[in-house]
């Protein structure tokens, strides 16, 4: 495993270095490592695995795997092979080529030329700053922050939407980070800075390689497409198998980790070691749907058992190890599991991320879906699929009938505009007041929403893995690893699939209410029959309802009222407080009603970490509503 170090300037040897404490803020536990320094720069890529090479005056560092070698044809590292692709095509072309989840930074003397990739997805993380003299780069924030020029700030309205939005706003900018001084090179994405004695001699140019097809395979029946599914899920799988060492899965009741797993046990013909998550809170509990795995698929399973954990203390730990804010509680749960998996000797994990987005899993698919059916005038069919949602999908809380079927398409969709996804305000929206006047708006706030395709299902797909569930799930799940020394591997990511997928119509991923019917279709014979056929979806979540509520409320209400969480200014003190009165008379009543359990959760993370904040700044508190 490697991470990429990067620093253009004036030598100055005091200004990087290569220390232990470097390396744990990296993510990187103690072992080999490789750099290489060259005229008016230094670029490392800390760790195992070939990470640094040279080529006729271009060195390259790379942060991750390369799982097509045998395609490529090329020898030496993965590293080598990156620096022989970009030296003869160029870097957008020789990312192109590659089946990889990697992160590159290469350094041309010569032309004082940074550049600056990443893969399809974004697996693996890649930020930069241009301060006084240099410019620098780095797998994560943390090493660029106080470097000259490069402010240790939050940006204001970064922390006005983990304060008061939803998750899924925070990642709408795919080039922006939770620092005002530091940038994210977007998935699949070139990046491209020309470096002079100055620093940045202009602006850095930004190019996407790749792009996705949304025409419907016309010529494929549905068995064919999910024979081709299937073949290419069981390739990608054994790709990442063939090169992850000390390989374990994660597992739950759903579909997609399912079939990961069981995928790997057909291309190899063993029985994989497996990890779960599991609770003594009913709620989110899943081992009833996991037993139907583990006798034919599973060699060694480990529940991980989560009751209430110590939640202040592993959110402290985690903001200072993600450089910011957790998303969502389920992470937690992850963090924990992870490092249960570590301490077992596991070096790799393998999980089921984007399977609820290129099978049109989500729940919120199913208003795009509807639409799609409605602006095709076919209304018999709208009928049909309504009915089916209803009865396999209908929640205590949520509930599933033909209002509310209508109410999320009007919200969700315009029908003089087929194919345009609405933000949803009623998310966005929901907790605004509880913002202090003094920060930046939340409420009405319009996020970035793309159209590339026809459909809104198409749409609804590309805006959640681009802008909205999976970044924010991919940058948490490598921050929980990384300093545990464990890579991930997701198969569903692999660029293939999501070729495949995206001209797949929507009537082979949603039919009679059930979804993911292509990927049940090509997983026919692989996975136990209970597993393929199970409708009912918990969703991966976390019983956070508890862990703020009861005996464990002291805490968070400890935190409400201190003098540094009411004089930061970030917050309307009187309605957080409403709020977490109300959240627990909900839970302590066990009323059907939805609570807040999301919201304290973002709270409680965003202090901690401008706590964590206040002390690289070496200052007490910090009113970040000044900050705008």
């Amino acid at each position: 495993m490697s991470r990429i170090l990067a620093m253009v300037g004036p030598p100055s040897p005091g200004r990087l270095g290569l220390d232990d404490a470097l390396r744990r803020s990296l993510g990187l536990v103690p072992g080999p490592r490789s750099e290489c320094a060259v005229e008016r720069g230094w670029l490392a890529s800390l760790g195992s695995g070939g990470g640094v090479a040279e080529r006729d005056g271009l060195v390259v560092a790379i942060d991750g795997r390369i799982f097509n070698r045998d395609e490529i044809g090329l020898p030496g590292t993965d590293a080598e092979v990156v620096a022989q692709l970009i030296r003869t095509h160029g870097t957008a072309d020789a990312m192109k080529k590659l089946n990889a989840d990697i992160a590159v930074a290469t350094w041309e003397p010569a032309r004082a030329r940074l550049t600056l990739a990443r893969d399809r997805w974004g697996l693996r993380p890649l930020y930069w700053a241009a301060g006084t003299d240099l410019v620098a780069v780095a797998s994560r924030p943390r090493p660029l922050l106080g470097l000259p020029g490069i402010r240790i700030e939050p940006d204001a309205f970064f922390v006005a939407r983990i304060a008061a939005s939803h998750y899924r706003t925070f990642d709408n900018d795919p080039e922006a980070s939770p620092y005002r001084d530091v940038h994210q090179v977007p998935a699949a994405c070139v990046v491209t800075a020309e470096v002079g004695p100055g620093g940045l001699v202009s602006p850095a140019r930004v190019e996407r390689y790749w792009h996705l097809d949304g025409t419907p395979f016309a010529d494929l029946s549905e068995a064919e497409l999910s024979e081709r599914y299937r073949d290419l899920l069981i390739d990608a799988v054994a790709r990442r198998v063939a090169v992850a060492p000390r390989a374990a899965f994660t597992l739950s009741g759903g579909m997609d980790s399912s079939s990961v797993l069981a995928s790997a046990v057909r291309a190899t013909g063993q029985r994989q070691r497996a990890y779960s998550t599991v609770y003594a809170d009913p709620t989110y509990d899943e081992r009833t749907e996991i037993a139907s795995m583990l006798d034919s698929y599973v060699d060694t399973w480990r529940p991980v058992e989560i009751g209430v954990p110590d939640v202040f203390g592993t959110i402290t730990q985690m903001v200072a190890q993600h450089d910011e804010p957790v998303a969502t509680a389920t992470w937690l749960s992850h963090h924990v599991l992870g490092e249960v998996a570590a301490s077992e000797g596991v070096l790799s994990i393998f999980g089921g991320l984007g399977g609820d987005e290129l099978n049109a899993g989500e729940f919120e698919y199913f208003p795009c879906h509807f639409a799609d059916i409605a602006a095709a005038g076919r209304h018999d069919d709208l009928e049909r699929e309504i009915v089916g949602w209803a009865q396999h999908h209908d929640h205590p809380i949520f509930h599933k009938n033909a209002c509310v079927a209508r109410a999320m398409m009007a919200r969700m969709a315009d029908p003089a505009r087929p194919g345009v996804v609405r933000p949803d305000r009623e998310r966005i929206d929901r907790y605004a007041s509880a913002l202090a006047p003094s920060m930046p708006v939340v409420r009405g706030l319009e996020p970035v929403m793309e159209h590339p395709f026809g459909t809104l299902l198409l749409n609804r797909t590309w805006q959640d893995l681009t802008r909205e569930t999976m970044p924010c799930c991919l940058r948490a799940e490598d921050r929980n690893l990384a300093p545990l020394g464990l890579e991930r591997f997701h198969p569903f990511l692999d660029h293939r699939l999501a070729e495949l997928m995206f001209r797949v119509p929507g009537h082979m991923k949603i039919r009679d209410g059930v979804t993911k019917r292509l990927l049940r279709e090509a997983m026919r014979g692989v996975l136990p029959e209970e597993t393929r056929t199970r409708i009912a979806k918990t969703g991966w979540n976390a019983p956070a309802h508890v862990w703020f509520s009861g005996q464990n409320r002291e805490p968070l209400m400890d935190l409400i009222h201190s003098r540094t969480f009411r004089e930061r200014g970030v917050y309307d003190h009187a309605e957080v407080v409403r709020l977490a009165d109300e959240h627990e008379q909900i839970v302590a009543s066990g009323a059907p009603r939805e609570n807040h359990m999301m919201f304290i959760w973002q709270l409680v993370n965003l202090e901690l970490w401008l706590q964590d904040v206040d002390g690289l700044r070496g200052e007490k508190s910090t009113t970040y509503a000044l900050a705008a």
